[in-house]
């Protein structure tokens, strides 16, 4: 399970997140919404310790992130992994190479980096394509590489920072689709996006955030301006 409680991240006068308390289940897909600036990036990258909040507590399963030792920060990050919007591969490796990296850092052998390796390029419909450089492919097979990395040493969690914002439509379907097939195998997936369409189809967990505060947190959400919604809660308090 993750859990925020009473989380702030400042950045001298400027809070890029307030006072946030949130639990997400194991084997939730939780979709995080917001304008730009609205906190959903610094939110992700708490996650992974790249940054540490300035107040409040943060905990994945047993681990209080605030304590944990910076040695221990490549353990986290095989815990959760990270599918960014550009993508972040090598240009100089084949895909087959570039998912194969992390499992070359942790001492795997040849053989079962070719069976994990070209399982996950199985799942997102890249096995025949393992031996093509990035600037041979589309922006769609590009970010299905990066999912391939991410999810090939096994992490429970996802993040994913607008892994469609780059994409057409058809093909942000596509990345969808992959993503909802590695969250029904069990791996929690956190998705920031400003993608209404998808948001509004899917009905999954929407957490809403704005000018860094939690304004709504619904089951069934949709995709809506969060600075209405702070307003109408607002005025309803008032």
């Amino acid at each position: 399970m993750i859990r925020f409680e009473h989380v702030t991240k400042a950045y001298g006068q400027i809070r890029a997140l307030h006072d946030v308390s949130v639990d997400i289940q194991d084997g939730e897909f939780v979709f995080l919404i917001g304008p730009s600036g609205a906190g959903k990036t610094t939110f992700l990258r708490l996650l992974i310790r790249d940054i540490a909040p300035s107040r409040g507590t943060i905990c994945i399963d047993s681990w209080n992130l605030g304590t944990l030792p910076r040695s221990s920060v490549y353990l986290l990050r095989r815990k959760v992994g990270t599918v960014f919007q550009d993508f972040k591969l090598l240009s100089d490796r084949t895909v087959f190479e570039n998912v194969a990296l992390g499992l070359e850092i942790r001492g795997k052998n040849d053989s079962e980096i070719e069976r994990d390796v070209m399982r996950v390029l199985t799942l997102v419909k890249l096995g025949e394509k393992r031996h093509l450089f990035p600037q041979q492919m589309s922006a769609g097979e590009l970010q299905r590489t990066s999912i391939a990395r991410t999810i090939v040493g096994g992490p429970s969690v996802i993040l994913a920072d607008e892994p469609t914002g780059n994409l057409d439509p058809d093909t942000a379907w596509e990345i969808l689709e992959i993503l909802q097939q590695v969250n029904s195998l069990g791996t929690t997936v956190i998705m920031a996006t400003h993608n209404a369409g998808i948001v509004n189809d899917l009905k999954k967990r929407t957490i809403a955030l704005d000018r860094g505060s939690m304004v709504s947190d619904e089951a069934k959400g949709r995709y809506h301006t969060t600075h209405k919604t702070a307003a109408a809660r607002h005025k309803s308090e008032a």
